[in-house]
């Protein structure tokens, strides 16, 4: 499957629009990972426990995005967005959303 941010697939004529998809991730932070990555921040190094779980969550909201498209009978997904939010009552969790067109190539 062909997943693009861009409005159109070089060399590839659109046949036909198939409808927005989504795709969804919801990742709960873990609270010694939060902890070590304060220590972390402190001393001016990288958060990786925060950059493996943004990695997963956008992972898992692609996937959803490709199988939802997979679902229309799409060849591609164009004008793909990726989103970013903390939710959850003390934003403890990190939500990923990422929606674009289902298209049908020639």
């Amino acid at each position: 499957m062909l997943m693009s941010t861009t409005n159109s697939i070089e060399d590839k004529k659109i046949a036909g629009y198939l409808g927005i998809v989504t795709g969804e991730s919801i990742i709960g932070a873990n609270v010694f990972r939060d902890l070590f990555a304060g220590i972390r921040d402190i001393v001016g190094g990288r958060a990786q426990g925060y950059e493996r779980a943004l990695a997963d969550a956008r992972r898992l909201a692609m996937q959803d995005l490709e199988g939802a498209a997979r679902e229309l009978g799409a060849d591609a997904v164009i004008g793909i967005d990726l989103d970013y939010e903390q939710v959850g009552q003390s934003g403890g969790m990190l939500m990923v959303s990422v929606n674009g067109t289902a298209v049908k190539l020639r």
